[in-house]
C-alpha cells in the first residue's frame, strides 16, 4: 500500500485542521446529498475538509458534487481503484488530526462527531474509535468484532452476530474490540502512520479488519462507541451484482486469510468455498454469458490458492 505520506495536519493558513472526512465513491449519487448534508448539518463549530474520492462513478456523482458541495474536495479518478487504494488517496490529501472514514450511504446522527473526537482525545491509546451503525431508528448493524479466523467467522456469523443485532438495541456499554468496521471510522493520524494506511491488495471488503488488525499490532486499542450513531444503508456503495459483490468478498477473504490465518483455517476456508463453488454451479449461478466468465473468474481463483498452498 501507498499512504505514507498523510499530508499535513494544518490548512493553508497554519491552522491545527482538527477533521478530515474521507468518502469514497462510486456510483452513489442517489445517497450522497443526504451523506454530505449530514455531516454540515452536525459538524457545529468543528473545523474540518471533506475530502471525496470518486472512482470512476457514471451516474453524475462528480458534477453533482460540485454543483451542490462546492467546499468539497473532489479526487476524480478515470478508473475504479478499489475502496482501499482511494482511501489512501484520501489519507495523502488530508490535512486533519484525526481521519474520518465514511461510506457514502451513511447519514450522521446530532452529536456523532463530537462524541467520537472526544473519545480519542480522552485516550491516548485509542487509535480509532467506531460509532454504532443503524439501519433504523432500533435496527442495529454489527460493526465490530474478535481476530478474524475460520472457526471465529462461524462463531461471529452463526452466534454472536445474531446476538449483538439483539443486545445492542439495550447495551450502551463501551468495548475495547479486534477490529472496526470502515463503514464510519474515525482514526487519530499517528496510529494510521503506524499501520501505513489500508493495505491495496485489498480491492473491497476486509480491507477495513486488515487495517485494524495493524493498529492493533503497533499497540493501539479500538474503541466501539454506541453513544455515537450513524445510520448506514448498507450494501449501497459496492454497486456491483449479488454473485460479483460475493466473488469480491471471497477474493478478499482469501488475500486476508493468506495475510493473517493459521494454515489450518487456509485449508478450511478453501475447502468450504470449493465446496460452496460447486454448489452455486449446481443452483445455475453462472448462467449466460457473464455467469460464464464469473464461473471462470471462481476456478481461478480456486485453482491460484491451491497452488499457492
Amino acid at each position: 500500500m501507498n499512504a505514507s505520506d498523510p499530508g499535513s495536519p494544518t490548512d493553508n493558513h497554519g491552522r491545527m485542521m482538527e477533521l478530515s472526512v474521507v468518502l469514497v465513491n462510486f456510483n452513489d449519487r442517489p445517497h450522497l446529498g443526504e451523506c454530505l448534508s449530514s455531516i454540515e448539518n452536525t459538524s457545529g463549530s468543528l473545523h474540518y475538509e471533506v475530502i471525496v474520492v470518486d472512482n470512476d462513478s457514471a451516474d453524475g456523482s462528480q458534477a453533482y458534487i460540485a454543483r451542490h458541495f462546492p467546499k468539497v474536495k473532489l479526487i476524480a479518478n478515470n478508473v475504479n481503484l478499489g475502496f482501499a487504494r482511494a482511501n489512501n488517496q484520501g489519507i495523502r490529501e488530508s490535512r486533519g488530526e484525526f481521519i474520518l472514514f465514511l461510506n457514502t450511504d451513511t447519514a450522521v446522527q446530532p452529536g456523532a462527531l463530537g462524541r467520537l473526537l472526544e473519545e480519542l482525545r480522552s485516550d491516548p491509546k485509542a487509535g480509532a474509535v467506531g460509532p454504532a451503525l443503524l439501519r433504523g431508528s432500533n435496527s442495529y448493524q454489527v460493526s465490530f468484532g474478535r481476530r478474524v479466523s475460520f472457526f471465529s467467522e462461524l462463531l461471529q456469523k452463526l452466534v454472536l452476530n445474531p446476538y449483538y443485532k439483539f443486545a445492542l438495541k439495550w447495551s450502551r456499554k463501551k468495548r475495547n474490540v479486534g477490529w472496526l468496521s470502515a463503514a464510519c471510522l474515525l482514526a487519530r493520524r499517528p496510529a494510521l502512520l503506524d499501520a501505513a494506511g489500508f493495505d491495496e491488495d485489498f480491492f473491497i471488503y476486509f480491507e477495513d479488519i486488515d487495517l485494524c488488525l495493524r493498529i492493533k499490532k503497533a499497540g493501539w486499542t479500538l474503541v466501539y462507541l454506541p453513544q455515537a450513531r450513524v445510520l448506514h444503508v448498507g450494501g449501497a456503495t459496492t454497486s456491483t451484482p449479488l454473485v460479483a459483490g460475493r466473488f469480491e468478498y471471497r477474493k478478499s477473504q482469501l488475500v486476508f486469510y493468506n495475510k493473517h490465518s493459521s494454515k489450518a483455517s487456509r485449508f478450511l476456508l478453501r475447502l468450504y468455498l470449493r465446496l460452496n463453488f460447486r454448489l452455486m454451479a449446481w443452483r445455475g449461478k453462472f448462467r449466460g454469458e457473464s455467469g460464464q466468465w464469473l464461473r471462470e473468474q471462481y476456478g481461478r481463483l480456486l485453482e491460484g490458492r491451491r497452488k499457492g498452498a
